[in-house]
């Protein structure tokens, strides 16, 4: 799996200020993402060019697909909630971290129908962020958990092999994408990709029915897939600096979307990066796997 893949095509000139958690929901035929700053969740139908959007009480920083039709389980800044499509209706399941300087970040489900998910430091008048976040997991039964993984200052990269065996993650500002064997306990961590060596920075990912792990690189405007093995198999130029997120989708499973953000941008670079915020596509060689939906029930109502 080594030819080059279509150029990447502008989907929608979204302008998000950080589009992010982009997912492609099979039953829908349809791509949903978020614009975390903007607290909008976005969803667009390829076929019929048809895009609608939600504006959500905080920022919405990632999201799961539900077994149960019209719903979502929202990863909002300071909360998990379930999210019904057809209202608005919004019931909380938990908060996250309430006594940390931290949101929620990036997430995904595992094959068995659970949300992973981890947090991100956002420190009191700016400054570094500090390793002080964690990933979590919010199980069928509406429990959550700490897994047992190092701190994070922003967490990203959630994913799960094809066979649900191992779960890959990483703090961006590290550079170094991690993984471990992943079950209902976890086995020890290891680097998988190690990235110290680039300029920008590993944001989201998502994983092909061939195991492979394709990631954005924040800064580099490109996504990049491995092998199960962490070598690099190819590099596929996006047009924009900060790609956030990829996704694969339609009807055969082998277009590749990727989510882009404008953040952190100043007019000179905007006016360099014209299309940042953009939603981009790219028919490749590779099939993804559909997106795994949560567990956990709804409530049978709902509160705005």
């Amino acid at each position: 799996m080594n030819s080059s893949p279509a150029p990447m095509q502008t989907v929608l000139e979204a302008g998000n200020v950080l589009g992010e958690g982009i997912v492609w929901c099979d039953r829908a035929q349809a791509l949903y993402w978020t614009d975390i700053q903007a607290g909008t969740l976005w969803r667009h139908a390829p076929a019929s060019g048809e895009t609608q959007h939600w504006v959500l009480p905080e920022r919405l920083a990632s999201f799961a697909l539900c077994e149960a039709d019209g719903w979502l389980l929202l990863a909002l800044a300071s909360r998990l909630a379930f999210f019904r499509l057809a209202d608005g209706a919004l019931h909380t399941v938990c908060e996250v971290e309430p006594k940390l300087p931290t949101r929620c970040n990036d997430g995904a489900c595992d094959r068995q129908g659970r949300f992973v998910f981890g947090t991100l430091h956002e420190p009191a008048g700016g400054g570094p962020k500090q390793a002080i976040g964690g990933f979590w997991r919010l199980d069928g039964d509406l429990s959550l958990q700490r897994l047992p993984l190092e701190s994070v200052a922003i967490s990203n990269s959630l994913a799960f092999s094809p066979d649900g065996g191992t779960l890959y993650y990483c703090d961006s500002p590290t550079r170094i994408i991690r993984c471990c064997e992943y079950g209902d306990t976890l086995g020890p961590s290891r680097n998988f990709v190690d990235l110290r060596g680039i300029s920008g920075e590993p944001d989201g990912s998502c994983v092909d029915a061939d195991g492979g792990l394709w990631n954005a690189q924040w800064g580099m405007g490109r996504v990049v897939r491995y092998h199960p093995d962490g070598r690099e198999d190819r590099v596929i130029p996006v047009p924009a600096r900060q790609p956030t997120r990829p996704a694969l989708g339609g009807a055969a499973l082998d277009t590749l979307y990727v989510t882009s953000a404008r953040d952190g941008l100043d007019a000179t670079e905007l006016a360099a990066d014209p299309l940042a915020g953009a939603l981009f596509a790219a028919r490749i060689d590779a099939r993804g796997l559909p997106e795994p939906r949560f567990a956990g029930r709804p409530p049978v109502g709902g509160t705005p």
